[in-house]
């Protein structure tokens, strides 16, 4: 018995090492010495040898398997599978090359293979789209429609147990051009939605890398060509989804009672006692809403719906509340999730959204269970494009910049929210980070109205308290970040300052002993030697006294927004200038001294001589792109302080980066009145 059993696991190794080598004669020849042929085990996980065959991608070895099986065998092609549950059909639904082939000769040897599933209760079809292949995906499905299978088999068949469809996959493996292909072929699961409660439309929302062109370096060129392609295949999958999806009309219905509060002073000035208060003032408050309800319904002429009416797909009801501050009475949706509008606001998907306000213009006005409007969103995660685009819808913006959220936030208190989800890192310092910060601040302030500004939530905060409360941390490491990096560039400033400063005094080729002149006063290069040495030093010197600044100032939290920056770059411009100026200092004073060697020491002393300057500016690099937006900042006050239109012109084009940081007048700026 140790005998036979051992003989089994020799010819299954050689068998093995047979596939592995593509030798297809001796696969067919081993295949032989088994009674089960090619549907015989043998790997540890179940997989015959026709399923290694065909995962190995050797279409002509599993051709001549399937053709070399006897006719008492084919059943076992449908209960054969591996642990995973997949049969052969399933591991066909994942190749490239004639993958459509070798799935029409198993379909003619066992077709009942197209309506069966693995463990995870995924089709071949559903197999297909998970490995985003498009072609086998097509014959596939042509196969499943002339097949007329009845409903809930047809279910079963592009969507798996976890009510994950055959959309979802695609999208989720980011195959755009497959999802595009089938949104349209079966566009009455768009709006399904799997375990989690997501829809197809909401999954793409979360993935703004679907519409950015992506840069892939040392990639092969096939990707680089399709990289534009299936960003071309997410925004018409975007425009085919948006146009079947309705959950904005899904909004928390509001009337507005906004009753700003500048103030913590009153009958519950405590926190504890306001809060004691909001709990027994719940009845009356409720009771009030629904009078005023009733009113509205009455007066014909009102412009408030407070009917509660239940949506295509998207069921709306509850009741009405409102709290202290105010700022609305809604009715709390009972939907799962959050609507796909909001969902690509928050993540960046600008295309989406763009999209749903470009079809469904009123879906600018809905608001969440949480009561924030994509105003709101938009400010809270930093999404300039999308805050930009709203505001130019003048009307609405008339309405959302004085929506308040549950919690009685205004627009200007999402500027301080912390952002609980994962937020790429850039490359900027901590005070840049907190200059950033500031100037969203500043820019969200500007449409804010003024009756908010001074606005305190329900936690008795108003917006700049909260603001400087949640970026303490950031302030401070801001501050620890300027003190090392005002104290480092100090000490290499004042280095460059001594050597430059002894340099000054060394003339190069001596003194003549006659006249006390420089020998070599009249050579070209003892001009540039001693002016660039003076100007080494006069740099340095300055960027010590710029750096000595920021070590000296206050760190109040408003100086970081243009102060303590303005200090940093000009620091570190003439620090990069005088370590430039003393490399060319010290080449021209080397040229002097052996201006009759060869002309290749020359060219060496020259490189060598300006190796620091190159190492100091690819390291600084980043640090300066980031300082730029600051010093274009700079100019612009400049600019205004002088009204110098003619001599700054390029200061007043627009800018993508430094809009950005673009300080708002509020003369200039655009006040959204009632």
């Amino acid at each position: 018995m140790a005998s036979m059993l051992g003989n089994e696991d020799k010819l299954k190794r050689e068998l093995y090492n047979a596939i592995l080598k593509e030798d297809v004669g001796k696969v067919i020849e081993l295949c032989e010495g088994f009674d089960d042929h090619a549907m015989h085990g043998l790997t540890i996980h179940g997989d015959t040898v026709l399923h290694v065959a065909t995962y190995s991608k050797q279409t002509g070895l599993v051709l001549r398997l399937l053709e070399a099986l006897h006719h008492h065998h084919i059943h076992k092609i449908t209960t054969s599978k591996n642990v995973s549950g997949n049969t052969v059909l399933h591991e066909v639904a994942t190749l490239d090359d004639c993958s459509v082939e070798v799935a029409t000769k198993v379909l003619e040897k066992a077709p009942e293979l197209l309506s069966m599933h693995n463990k995870l209760g995924e089709s071949v079809l559903f197999q297909s789209a998970r490995y985003g292949k498009i072609k086998i995906f097509n014959f596939l499905a042509d196969k499943i429609k002339i097949s007329k299978y009845d409903e809930d088999t047809m279910n079963s068949l592009i969507q798996r147990n976890d009510k994950t469809t055959i959309l979802h996959i695609a999208i989720l493996a980011h195959q755009f051009g497959l999802a595009l292909n089938i949104a349209r072929r079966f566009r009455h699961i768009i709006g399904e939605k799997d375990q989690d409660e997501m829809t197809a439309l909401q999954l793409l929302s979360c993935n703004p890398s679907a519409f950015k062109p992506v840069h892939r370096r040392g990639s092969h060129v096939r990707n680089l060509i399709n990289v534009p392609e299936s960003r071309g295949y997410a925004l018409d999958l975007a425009k085919v989804l948006v146009e079947e999806d309705t959950s904005w009309k899904c909004t928390s219905y509001n009337v507005d009672l906004s009753r700003p509060k500048p103030h913590k002073y009153g009958r519950h000035s405590t926190r504890s006692n306001a809060s004691s208060a909001d709990e027994k003032k719940v009845p009356e408050r409720q009771e009030f809403v629904s009078e005023l309800a009733k009113l509205s319904a009455k007066d014909s002429s009102s412009n408030v719906n407070l009917s509660m009416s239940k949506l295509p797909k998207y069921g709306c009801s509850g009741v009405l509340s409102t709290d202290e501050t105010g700022g609305s009475s809604r009715q709390p949706l009972k939907q799962g999730g959050v609507t796909p509008l909001f969902l690509a606001t928050e993540s960046g998907c600008v295309e989406i959204v763009k999209e749903i306000l470009n079809i469904y213009p009123q879906a600018v006005e809905h608001i969440d269970d949480e009561g924030p409007c994509i105003l709101l969103v938009a400010i809270k995660y930093r999404q300039l494009e999308v805050f930009e685009y709203v505001s130019e819808m003048e009307v609405p913006m008339r309405w959302l910049v004085r929506r308040l959220d549950n919690n009685g936030n205004t627009i200007l208190h999402m500027v301080g929210m912390p952002i609980h989800v994962y937020v790429p890192e850039k490359m900027l310092g901590p005070a840049l980070q907190l200059q950033e910060e500031l100037l969203w601040f500043e820019r969200v302030k500007s449409v804010t109205k003024e009756a908010f500004v001074c606005h305190q939530n329900d936690m008795k905060e108003t917006a700049d308290g909260l603001f400087a409360t949640t970026k303490s941390e950031l302030r401070n490491s801001a501050r620890d970040w300027l003190i090392r990096t005002s104290e480092g560039c100090s000490i290499v400033a004042v280095l460059i300052a001594t050597v430059a400063f002894a340099a000054a005094y060394t003339v190069p080729g001596g003194p003549d002993q006659n006249t006390g002149l420089p020998v070599l006063l009249n050579h070209p290069f003892f001009v540039v030697s001693t002016a660039t040495d003076v100007l080494s030093l006069a740099c340095a010197l300055t960027s010590v006294v710029m750096f000595l600044s920021i070590l000296t100032a206050p760190f109040r939290l408003e100086d970081f927004k243009h102060s303590l920056p303005n200090k940093l770059m000009p620091g570190f411009t003439f620090l990069f200038f005088s370590v430039v100026m003393m490399m060319i200092s010290f080449s021209a004073t080397i040229i002097l001294v052996i201006h009759g060697k060869e002309r290749w020491t020359k060219i060496l002393l020259h490189s060598l001589s300006f190796l620091p300057v190159g190492i100091f500016a690819l390291a600084y690099f980043p640090l300066f792109l980031s300082l730029t937006k600051t010093h274009k900042h700079l100019l612009k006050k400049i600019k205004g302080a002088f009204h110098c239109h003619r001599w700054f012109p390029t200061v007043s084009r627009d800018n993508p980066e430094g809009e950005h940081f673009r300080s708002q007048d509020t003369s200039q700026t655009k006040q959204f009145s009632v």
